[in-house]
């Protein structure tokens, strides 16, 4: 039996930017840290030849092809696991439409887990890049790179996409005090809205090429909060989250929406120095930035929408149980 475990994410600047749409004319750049909040793949051998998924529904089939689920069933294609086992997901929020990268978790920790079995572990950049290989270039997901990115390789880092496809990543250090006054200065509050992402990102990815000053404005924010972070200006992160979420609103029609930029106005009436929707937009969670001393009124603002605690987490996809029971073939 294997059970990997492998973060959600936060992104703080250059969403977009990550779309092959963006980054082949420009190279792209997003900042982003691991949370610690997971999803959970266990992976266990079976005595007979079927194949058992257990996820939100329950799949059992004699073949791969038979396979619904079509990360399951493209990642088990790629590992090369053909029958005799059982996978089970578990994750720590619903595992859609809450803007923190679930889905892409979703498919390194799955993979991870099966490399695992077939007694093939790989490194993060490999998890990393098949998972973008099932997730853009088999499915045809529209969506950039960076949530699979992050989730293998965990921390607090900038990725850079280069046109050649090839991505860059660099760990930000904070030291353990920085990273605990940086943590507890952002906050999430549930907007009660769950959506599909993948609506967004389509015309977000249709209008990249009418979009390419806002992106670049956002692409160029990456630098400036690695800055912030590195010079111990966590206020100025707040500021730049700001104005990257006025620039992300001009992206696509449904990023935001009344109730949202109600939410988002109450955040920052009540102490919030500013903010944005994760993932795509639409919904999901609110994002904050705001200073210990005013955190009690901005949730006291915030009353009606639950807040989910976090802290940074270091580690990417990662192995927490591994017992051989049989030999897999």
């Amino acid at each position: 039996m294997i059970i990997t475990q492998t973060p959600l994410r936060v992104s703080f600047a250059g969403g977009g930017t990550d779309l092959q749409a963006f980054y082949g004319l420009h190279e792209g750049a997003v900042v982003s840290t691991a949370i610690d909040k997971y999803v959970f793949l266990i992976v266990k051998e079976r005595f007979d030849s079927k194949i058992y998924l257990n996820y939100s529904t329950k799949e059992i089939v004699d073949s791969v092809d038979e396979i619904q689920h079509d990360i399951f069933r493209e990642a088990l294609r790629l590992v090369g696991v053909e029958s005799g086992v059982e996978i089970t997901s578990l994750a720590d929020i619903p595992s859609s439409g809450s803007g923190l990268g679930s889905s892409s978790s979703f498919t390194v920790g799955l993979l991870n887990a099966l490399y695992v079995y077939a007694n093939n572990p790989q490194p993060a950049e490999r998890l990393a890049q098949d998972a973008c290989k099932i997730e853009i270039e088999i499915l045809g997901k529209p969506i950039g790179k960076q949530d699979q990115y992050i989730a293998a390789y965990g921390g607090l880092r900038k990725f850079t996409f280069k046109k050649d496809e090839t991505v860059e990543n660099r760990l930000i250090n904070l030291n353990n005090e920085e990273k605990r006054r940086f943590g507890s200065q952002i906050q999430l509050f549930f907007t009660d809205i769950t959506r599909k992402a993948d609506a967004i990102l389509s015309e977000q990815k249709r209008t990249t090429v009418n979009k390419q000053d806002a992106l670049l404005e956002m692409k160029n924010q990456v630098d400036k909060i690695v800055e912030s972070l590195e010079n111990d200006n966590f206020h100025e992160v707040g500021k730049i989250l700001h104005s990257g979420w006025e620039l992300k609103k001009s992206l696509a029609s449904k990023i935001s929406n009344p109730s949202i930029n109600e939410m988002y106005q109450i955040a920052r009436d009540f102490g919030a120095i500013g903010g944005k929707i994760c993932g795509a937009g639409g919904g999901g969670f609110l994002l904050t930035s705001c200073s210990r001393e005013k955190q009690t009124n901005l949730r006291k603002g915030l009353k009606d929408f639950k807040e989910m605690p976090f802290m940074l987490e270091d580690s990417g996809s990662k192995v927490i149980f591994n017992i051989a029971r049989y030999t897999w073939k």
